[in-house]
């Protein structure tokens, strides 16, 4: 988000350039740290025996990826608004993206916590 607010700053002559290859850095990151809870999931499966951890890490993978989706509408409706402030419906689509961000970061920390319980179960 703080590189997002930076692009923002430079209104009204965006830096885009700078602000995709940020994008790029972070989706690559984001790609491995997905291939490494896949495999983690595979092996909580296969090896350990405990796919109900893995369809947890599985539900966490399909809410982070939403979670990004809507943090990119997010910011593109937050410079949609930046850039025509009179256009309501703009200031409206960036508070019903809020509500839908804070709604599957919600649902993100019930999926951690019924991780965090079932792993418990074990012990």
């Amino acid at each position: 988000m703080q590189g997002h607010r930076a692009y923002l700053s430079s209104a009204p002559h965006y830096d885009f350039p700078r602000y995709r290859q940020l994008v790029h850095e972070i989706t690559l990151a984001f790609s491995g740290i997905s291939r490494e809870v896949l495999h983690i999931a595979g092996r909580l499966r296969d090896e350990l025996a405990r796919p109900d951890l893995a369809q947890h890490l599985a539900r966490l993978q399909e809410r982070e990826q939403e979670k990004l989706q809507l943090t990119a509408q997010l910011q593109l409706a937050r410079q949609q608004a930046q850039d025509q402030p009179d256009a309501d419906a703009h200031q409206q689509e960036v508070r019903e993206l809020k509500h839908k961000l804070i709604k599957t970061i919600e649902a993100i920390s019930e999926i951690l916590q019924d991780l965090k319980y079932d792993s418990e179960e074990v012990e």
